[in-house]
């Protein structure tokens, strides 16, 4: 079975952007995004085994990047292809990027985790089979979405696909995420490649950004001040503004600097 995607806006467009989700969350989150660029062809989808693509198990990174590759070669035929990913979006996109080096024109990588933590990845089964059922109580999920920045209006969604996904997908998930690495044709992209990390996210996701700078000339990197993880659910004018002058070939906005 093919995963749910979300096609809007306007399909006779030259342009086409991709939206890829975090983990936790699913398409719902680039809604700010969808409407912004509604003149543009658009396409946002839930990634498997997530969402409303709960029925396309298992979720890996490297299942998601071919599934997503197979739908821009399909959707993006003579379209310059714009491809937005965030956390394991951003990692999903990392991945396309090196499977298929010359079908992205603009890659947007935001927050990307890209250094191991085998330790962490270890401890993840156990941990879940201890915390799951608290994923039911609102009270711990509303903590859990204010580490996202998901605002009152997005809680009811990430609430109700909180209660819904299993327990096997989300340590499928957490421990594809923790053991992801960057692959080494990565160097081999020919997109324009935008790196983003917030300054209040952890060290090793700085890191992360670092080694995909040094790994790839065609990328630039910015640190998105007093920002952590979850830029675009966090200032989506801001971070939608990012993408217009990043496209434009403009100077990055004054409330970012270039990471080195």
């Amino acid at each position: 079975m093919s995963i749910y995607i979300k096609e809007t806006g306007n399909i006779h467009s030259n342009t086409l952007f991709m939206f890829i989700h975090g983990g936790g969350v699913s398409g719902w989150m680039w809604d700010k995004q969808v409407d912004y660029y509604s003149e543009y062809h658009c396409l946002i989808p839930d990634l498997p085994a997530q969402g409303l693509s709960q029925c396309c198990s298992p979720f890996t990174i490297k299942r998601s990047a071919h599934l997503l590759l197979d739908i821009l070669k399909e959707k993006g035929k003579s379209k310059r292809i714009v491809v937005v990913g965030f956390s394991l979006g951003a990692q999903v996109l990392v991945q396309m990027l090196s499977m298929n080096p010359n079908l992205i024109d603009y890659a947007m990588i935001n927050s990307a985790l890209t250094r191991p933590m085998p330790y962490s990845a270890s401890m993840i089964k156990p941990l879940i089979h201890l915390s799951f059922p608290l994923i039911k109580i609102k009270t711990f999920s509303r903590l859990q979405a204010q580490t996202l920045y998901i605002g009152k209006e997005q809680f009811p969604l990430y609430y109700k696909e909180s209660i819904e996904m299993k327990k096997e997908t989300l340590i499928q998930v957490l421990v594809e995420n923790m053991t992801f690495c960057l692959p080494p044709q990565f160097s081999e992209a020919n997109s324009n490649i935008l790196v983003t990390v917030g300054e209040k996210e952890r060290t090793i996701m700085k890191k992360s950004a670092k080694d995909l700078i040094a790994s790839n000339k065609q990328c630039n990197g910015l640190i998105i001040r007093n920002i952590g993880h979850g830029f675009s659910f966090t200032n989506p004018t801001m971070f939608n503004q990012l993408i217009d002058d990043w496209l434009a070939n403009k100077s990055p906005l004054n409330q970012q600097y270039i990471l080195r």
